[in-house]
This record gives C-alpha cells, structure tokens and sequence, in this order.
C-alpha cells in the first residue's frame, strides 16, 4: 500500500511540475500594455483613398496619433513602388505582394521607404534610420462586395484571387480567406517586423445590399477571430476598421467614440475589446448616401481607439 501511495504521490507530482511547465511555456500578460514605445519606430501603411482620409491632419488625424505615439510613418499610394505595386491594394492583390514572384523586389522598396506620399499628414521630424519595422496593409471599401457565403471556408491550394482585384469573379469569401492564410506563409519568415492588416472599411446601404455586406461582415469577424488561432507568433495582428465604423453617435458627423456600447475595437478597461453591440453591417459614416467613404466623425473614431491598441500589438510582439 506504501508502494502504491509513493507511486500515486509521484504521479500527482510530475502532473503537477508539467502543469507549471506548460503555464510557463504560455505567454502570459497581466494585462495589456498601452505604454507608447520609448524609441521612435518606423512604420509604413499601404493604402489608397481611406487610408489616405484616416491619416490626413484636420480629418481622421491618424498621422498625429502616430506621431504622439513615437511612430515614425511613411506611406505608399497609387502610383508608388517598383511596377507601380502601390496601385494594387486588393485582397488578392496583397498575395503580389507579399507571396508573389517579384514580392523579394516589392518587399525590399517597401522595408526601405522612408517618405510620404503627400504632405498631408504630420510625422515625426526625425527619421530614425533602418528599416521600417512595422508594415500596416489595408484594402479599400470595394473589397466589401464579397461573393459567397459569410461563414465559407477558406480555400486551401491554388487559389484562383491570388494576383486579381476585387472586380473579379472570384472575390469571394472563401478566396479572400485562403489569400490571408497565404499570407501567413511568408509572415512566420520575418518575425523581426509586425504586420498589421487594417480591415476594409463597411460600405454605405446605397452601394452594397444586406448579403454582400453580411459577407463583409463575415470576413472581418473570421479575421480578428479565427484567422490567427493556429498561427504561433506574435508578429501578425487584425484592426477590425470595418466594425469600428458601423456604429455612430447619432448620425455620420457625430461618433460614439468613448461610449460604453457600439461597435468598437479598443483597449477597453485594460483589455483589448472587439465588441458588437449595434446590429449593423453598413457603414455609419458615409460621406454622401452614395459614397462610402468615412467622414471625418468616424475616421477620428477609428484614430482613438487604434492608437492604443496598436501600442498593445507593439508590447505583446516584442514580449513575445
């Protein structure tokens, strides 16, 4: 009886010793880290008119929000980079980029920009030197109007959207899903630098119906919740840009920034919050009843709550 008792007793014990192991092993944060870096960082957005809006001083403000930050941002646009790649923004056209056969020539421009594409957004006055270390990618609001299903799996093999824009017949959910685990391949390579993939905006009722925009929905809800469950590094994150701007403060001008319920994505209490409290797929900040692009009101919306959640991104990347 002895015997066994010592034996049982070991047992529990080297349960208990892998048990601390594995706890160990997890990363682990007690809560989220908003603090801003403490030496400047460069970062580089790929984007076109939204992303342009966001950053602009006097409407989203986002190039401020950077800078207060310590970011050091560049940017590209149409007409930038080697075979003028800067006008290809697409889902499947991010595959170019980042998967494709001229991405080595693509990615070594993009890692050494240092400039603006126009003097419409402050930044830091110093460049820090070095590469850019944090590369944010975006796909504007057409990237909405997605075939398919909202909950259709992604397309795994040879993938018919890679290298096409979102016109094509195969902008589709389960495409655009099999473009981003694509992408995944080549960002496990370079763990030295944090890719953000910044959602494409939410279209207004009068450019989309209720099943595209479910779609939409269905994509961006897949990429902040599943799209990383099984991926092992820290060095990829998802801005749900596309829930943050379908809920307002009462009309497109006015936001509800700050406000307890709402569609956001924020540090919240401590914690990072992805949250949907407003039943809506549409855009709540359409310039005009026919063009989806943000107003001012939702672009600031989006600055604060991103601002601190990237910071968050940046600690857990480099506590990781």
């Amino acid at each position: 009886m002895t015997h066994k008792r010592s034996i049982l007793a070991g047992g529990v014990l080297a349960a208990a010793g892998l048990l601390l192991i594995a706890l160990a092993a997890a990363p682990l944060w007690a809560a989220d880290n908003p603090g801003r870096p403490a030496a400047p960082v460069k970062l580089i957005f790929i984007h076109h008119s939204c992303g342009e809006n966001w950053l602009t001083d006097g409407n989203g403000d986002l190039g401020i929000g950077l800078r207060d930050n310590n970011y050091f941002v560049s940017d590209t646009n149409y007409g930038w980079g080697p075979d003028n790649i800067g006008d290809f923004t697409d889902i499947g056209n991010f595959w170019t980029w980042f998967c494709g056969p001229k991405s080595a020539k693509y990615l070594a421009a993009l890692y050494k920009e240092g400039a603006r594409s126009g003097e419409f957004y402050s930044r830091l006055e110093k460049d820090p030197s070095g590469e850019n270390v944090i590369v944010m990618f975006k796909s504007c609001y057409p990237n909405s109007t997605l075939g398919g299903s909202p909950n259709d799996p992604p397309v795994a093999g040879k993938n018919p959207l890679r290298g096409q824009d979102c016109s094509s017949e195969f902008h589709a959910v389960g495409n655009a899903k099999g473009i981003y685990n694509d992408l995944l391949g080549y960002f496990k390579t370079r763990q030295d630098k944090l890719f953000i993939l910044v959602t494409a905006p939410p279209q207004s009722k009068n450019e989309t119906d209720a099943e595209h925009a479910a779609c939409a929905r269905g994509l961006s809800d897949w990429l902040v919740n599943e799209w990383l469950k099984d991926y092992p590094h820290k060095n990829v994150a998802v801005y749900n840009f596309y829930n943050v701007l379908t809920s307002n403060g009462g009309s497109p001008n006015k936001n509800d920034a700050g406000k307890e319920a709402g569609n956001h994505h924020r540090l919240w209490n401590g914690r990072v919050q992805h949250q949907k409290t407003v039943n809506s797929n549409f855009s709540a900040y359409p310039s005009a009843s026919d063009d989806s692009h943000p107003t001012a009101a939702g672009n600031k919306k989006a600055t604060e709550e991103f601002a601190k959640w990237l910071n968050v991104m940046v600690n857990r990347w480099r506590e990781s």
